[in-house]
């Protein structure tokens, strides 16, 4: 680099920082910087030309304005004046403000690239650093376009110095990490990699590390490149400290070149040569002899860069793993590592053994170091490192070990750090399961890990133990005991009261033979649990008291007192409302035989791999966790199948048999296997054709004359009660579940913290009725509690609800003609002496209007043709919101309202459907053809109906749902 002279020293760039360090408030710099850029500006400006001197020193004072955190807008043209200068200070703050100021959009990119072109033809190595540094400084797709072709050019040519090959080998790895696509493969490739074979290191290194990049993009191009890295490696490896006196770091020789020629032989396997192989083979060798010896210097940098090299040969030898003296030879060393004093070496041991341990060379070296792995488990200090330490135990757990692990790990748990809690559950539960040869084991682990650590026990694996213990009849008996026995605690997690409810309910009778564990003992033990558990829980617990009263009919009347109970009947909760409602219903109607065909013992689930490892991957990223197919559907709280969070099915059902029908009614506490229909009615509403199932009194004709419940909720009606007062109409009307009542009939409208609104609806033709629950969710009155008249109903609503209690409005409608707009619910009441609106859009849409229509082919496209004039088709191309499933799709398109047309559309992946929605005046047939592109997760929806404005709004409806 040439010399600077004293003139270069810019006395006026001086005195300008002095000026700034010394202002006494932010207000001072800025005024001191303001007048410095007006003086700058205005000499920019003038007449008079300013030499090479001036404009440097103004560029620097811009590039120190700008770095204190000032915009800067100008001076960027004098910049690029600089780099046509030929002093080297000039040209070097002219290429330094471009790299730090130049937008890679600027309009000045074109005149800065020919100033650099200058540059690179000029054959000053200076001149061509400082180019080549620009280049790689900006890295834009306009500077790798017009360079990535020059050089390549420079780096191979036989007259270029050191300094630039080095510049340039590293400009190009920089254009290559920016624009991958733009760096040609050509016959320069060939002469870069002999680059390895230069004497000068520092373009060695500068090589090695482009190859290496260049070599995981095109490994067949760079193939040659593996002879020459090991004769290099070998080289440096042999060679005293004094040989490579200028590239020795503390008594290391060359250790960043040695990184890196170790990484490049990583993207290649062995080499195929015997004696090559046996070269590098002495080389790794070499290495761990050298990390055997006494240190050189006491100096961490001594260290470190000899641990550097170290470790990268090991990583090599893991790569490979191909030579297995060498495994165990690297597993020992890292071994010694466990215990040193440095906390980043302890670290690395554990995480690189983590990787030793999946090799079948070095597994069993990797288990003699267990102990010292479980003590540093206890006494690490480092919650990364212990982190590291759980990883490894998981890494080397085999038949042999499995249960002293999974005792250690459950033994740490108890004290683990929260952050790492829930991902070693995960591990005890796979550990657990996978080298389960005694199921009584399991059990017994799973049981103690929801103790230890309940709130980090997800729902994968209560699900799970539920899974093996259905399909193993060995140990049902052993895990109704043992759960009974952990439920008898006086603190019992809710995950445990979860499982026990479950199998209680399914393998009870197992156990009944004993007194301690009767029929009523067993009841009592749960209903105990029951007033302390969330919602889902003791959703889940009803169903297992339906279950108790088939399998031990002389509790039937107990449970039935339970069920009938004011804290059921009335539950603010719609799901435990409707659950003891229809619970103690069954129980009361049923037959015996009827009762021991819905509740008999649940069929086994259908094998297949655990989630649970699915979630540790998921969890861990690119942890080392064997790829499965996690095909098991989430389950919701109820115990059902749930393909999508925003779809439940439709309640109409086929005609069934009464058995069957019933056993689609009870929501069991158990997950459905997944080869069950994906169409499960989980409203609780049977087909209206029995006798004891039309609860919503549908079969009963309408009311005439003045009495009449069925009023026109869609246009104005004459004689509607006046609207409530004005306050309520300034609430902001909720819309937030407003879509997800589209293909279904029930849930939950509307939450806060005061108040729950659920739905129950059905619909035939052109009637409908719908239940609405107003829960009050706090402890203190609603006061005042007021709802419109829109919609006449049979009982008007209560003035008060009282703390906890439930409400019940039966809204009963007709359709008129075709809508768009939902009605909307004004509810007004006083909540701690505080005027409380909310406004709720009801879901009641034109699509619940719908009659399925089944079609031949044929017809179908009859029909299809007729309706094709323009303004008749709505078509919509749609991008997909939710994963693409095909059972999903099906409920949807049902739960629509049409009728899914099997065989019709030629092309098997569509979905076709028909329909008529019934009115008071009319009737709108409906056609509708979904064609899903997997591929691109698109969809096209097409609609054709009798009328344009069905069409567009039934189009707008559906594809909401995808």
């Amino acid at each position: 680099m040439p010399a600077v002279s004293k003139g270069d020293g810019m006395r006026g760039l001086a005195v300008f920082i002095s000026d700034i360090r010394n202002c006494k408030s932010k207000e001072a710099e800025i005024k001191r910087i303001n007048k410095e850029l007006a003086n700058i500006r205005s000499k920019f400006k003038g007449d008079k030309a300013l030499d090479g001197y001036s404009k440097k020193k103004y560029v620097c004072k811009l590039l120190f304005i700008f770095l204190l955190g000032h915009d800067i807008d100008f001076g960027h043209m004098e910049a690029v004046n600089l780099l046509s200068s030929n002093k080297y200070t000039e040209k070097q703050i002219g290429y330094l403000f471009i790299s730090v100021l130049v937008n890679s959009n600027s309009d000045l990119i074109r005149l800065i690239n020919n100033a650099i072109k200058n540059d690179l033809g000029s054959r000053n190595p200076t001149f061509m650093n400082l180019a080549l540094h620009c280049i790689a400084n900006v890295g834009s797709r306009e500077m790798a376009e017009a360079f990535v072709s020059d050089i390549p050019r420079i780096l191979v040519a036989g007259d270029t110095m050191d300094s630039v090959k080095q510049s340039a080998a590293l400009c190009l790895l920089r254009l290559n990490r920016t624009s991958p696509d733009l760096v040609p493969m050509g016959e320069w490739t060939a002469r870069v990699v002999h680059l390895l074979n230069d004497q000068h290191l520092g373009v060695v290194t500068a090589a090695t590390s482009l190859i290496t990049t260049l070599a995981q993009k095109s490994p067949d191009d760079f193939k040659t490149s593996i002879s020459l890295a090991v004769t290099r490696l070998s080289r440096i490896v042999t060679s005293a400290c004094i040989d490579l006196q200028d590239y020795t770091y503390y008594f290391v020789a060359a250790p960043w070149l040695s990184v890196k020629l170790l990484r490049l032989l990583q993207c290649y396997p062995p080499p195929e040569d015997a004696a090559l192989r046996s070269r590098l083979t002495e080389c790794l060798e070499t290495i761990l002899n050298k990390a055997q010896e006494p240190p050189k210097s006491k100096k961490v940098q001594h260290s470190n860069a000899k641990n550097a090299v170290l470790f990268e040969a090991i990583s090599l030898i893991i790569h490979h793993d191909s030579e297995p003296t060498l495994l165990v030879r690297a597993c020992n060393q890292l071994g010694q590592f466990l215990q040193h004093r440095e906390t980043n070496l302890r670290y690395l041991a554990l995480e690189s053994m983590c990787t030793l341990a999946s090799s079948e060379f070095s597994h069993e070296a990797v288990k003699t170091h267990m102990e010292t792995v479980i003590n540093a488990l206890k006494t690490e200090r480092d919650v990364s490192v212990r982190q590291r330490a759980v990883d490894l135990l998981y890494a080397m757990c085999d038949r042999s070990n499995s249960k002293q692990i999974v005792a250690e790990m459950l033994s740490y748990l108890e004290n683990a750090d929260y952050s790492i809690r829930e991902e070693i559950v995960l591990k005890v539960a796979i550990l657990a399961e996978k080298y389960a040869v005694d199921y009584t084991w399991y059990v017994d682990t799973i049981l103690n890990l929801i103790r230890i650590a309940g709130d980090y026990v997800s729902e994968e694996v209560w699900y799970r133990v539920i899974q093996i213990v259905i399909n193993r009849d060995d140990v049902q008996g052993y895990a109704a005991k043992t759960v009974f026995e952990a439920l008898q605690a006086p603190a019992c997690h809710e995950n445990l009261v979860k499982v026990g409810g479950y199998i209680l309910g399914e393998f009870g009778n197992l156990i009944a033979g004993d007194s301690r564990s009767s029929p009523l003992v067993q009841f009592n033990l749960l209903h105990s649990k029951f007033h302390l558990c969330s919602v889902p829980t003791r959703a889940l617990l009803l169903s297992a008291y339906i279950k108790f009263i088939n399998l031990f009919p002389e509790v039937k009347g107990t449970i039935q007192e339970v069920l009938r109970s004011d804290s059921q009947l009335r539950n603010a909760d719609v799901e435990l409302q409707q659950r003891a409602v229809e619970y103690l219903r069954l129980s009361c109607i049923a037959s015996t035989d009827i009762l021991a065909t819905v509740l008999e013992e649940m069929p086994p689930f259908p094998e297949r791999e655990s989630s649970i490892l699915a979630k540790l991957k998921k969890k861990k990223g690119s942890m080392n966790v064997p790829d499965i197919d996690d095909s098991r559907k989430n389950m919701n709280g109820n115990g059902h199948v749930e393909h999508n969070n925003n779809i439940e099915e439709p309640s109409e059902a086929p005609a069934q048999s009464p058995a069957s029908v019933v056993a689609a009614l009870i929501p069991t506490n158990r997950p459905r296997p997944t080869s069950s229909s994906p169409i499960i009615p989980s409203s609780g509403i049977m087909p209206a054709s029995h006798p004891f199932t039309d609860l919503l009194n549908l079969n009963s004709p309408p009311a005439t004359g003045g009495g009449s419940l069925l009023v026109d909720v869609f246009s104005d009606f004459p004689g509607q009660a006046p609207a409530p007062p004005a306050a309520a109409a300034t609430a902001e009307v909720s819309e937030d579940n407003f879509l997800r009542f589209v293909c279904k009939n029930n849930g939950v409208l509307f939450e806060n913290q005061l108040l729950q609104i659920g739905l129950k609806s059905e619909y035939r033709q052109n009637l409908g009725r719908m239940y609405v629950f107003y829960g009050n969710k706090t402890s203190a009155q609603f006061l005042s509690f007021t709802l419109p008249q829109l919609i006449v109903h049979a009982k008007p609503a209560e003035p008060v609800i009282e703390g906890g209690a439930q409400m019940q409005q039966i809204f009963n409608m007709e359709c008129v003609s075709d809508f768009s707009d939902a009605p909307v619910l004004q509810i007004q009441f006083r909540y701690g002496g505080a005027l409380q609106n909310l406004a709720v859009k009801l879901p009641i849409m034109l699509n619940k209007f719908f009659q399925p229509t089944e079609m031949t082919s044929q017809d179908f496209f009859q029909r299809w043709k007729q309706l094709g004039a323009p303004q008749q088709e709505v078509q919509k191309i749609f991008k997909s919101q939710h994963p693409m499933d095909i059972d999903v799709t099906k409920a949807k398109i049902i739960g629509f309202g049409v009728a899914l047309l099997d065989g019709v559309d030629p092309n098997p992946t569509n979905f076709v459907g028909a329909g008529v929605i019934h009115t008071k005046s009319t009737q709108v047939g409906c056609l509708l053809r979904l064609e899903p592109n997997t591929q691109a997760q698109m969809y096209r929806l097409t609609l054709r109906t009798s009328r344009d404005s069905v069409s567009q709004r039934l189009c707008d409806l559906l594809s909401e749902q995808f």
